[in-house]
């Protein structure tokens, strides 16, 4: 069974991360989308595997509403706690995926459909898996 967390308090970033930057923003963009009930939270450590980004984070919305939701949340959040913006924002307007860039970090948040379809997690599966503690109960079996 897995330890549930105070609903105030977010989960803490794992040791072996805290001391980057980048890995906090991360984590600060994973918080985020979990306050807005964002569903299957997975960062992806990419630094060794891709030139493009150091973070992909890998979030499931239930709705096009919630898809948006959760990209605003994430956009209001980097601003305020980092003074960040993303470079490009692409996908807000149909809200089946948004795709935020940070440069070092690229934000997807999926409906669970276009999610499964793209399977992101397995095309970068050589990636550093992180995955997100939340407090949703475990699944009844």
């Amino acid at each position: 069974m897995t330890q549930q967390r105070s609903p105030l308090s977010p989960p803490s970033l794992p040791a072996h991360l805290a001391a980057d930057p980048t890995s906090q923003m991360a984590w600060t963009i994973a918080i985020a989308a979990d306050e807005r009930k964002a569903a299957n939270i997975t960062l992806l450590r990419v630094t060794d595997v891709c030139y493009l980004s150091d973070y992909f984070i890998v979030a499931s919305g239930f709705s096009r509403t919630q898809v948006r939701a959760i990209a605003d949340a994430v956009e209001a959040k980097m601003e305020e706690q980092w003074q960040r913006y993303p470079l490009r924002t692409a996908g807000k307007t149909e809200g089946s995926w948004v795709l935020q860039d940070y440069g070092e970090i690229i934000v997807h948040v999926l409906l669970p459909t276009e999610r499964e379809f793209y399977n992101l997690e397995a095309f970068w599966g050589h990636a550093e898996r992180i995955d997100f503690p939340t407090d949703d109960p475990e699944p009844l079996l």
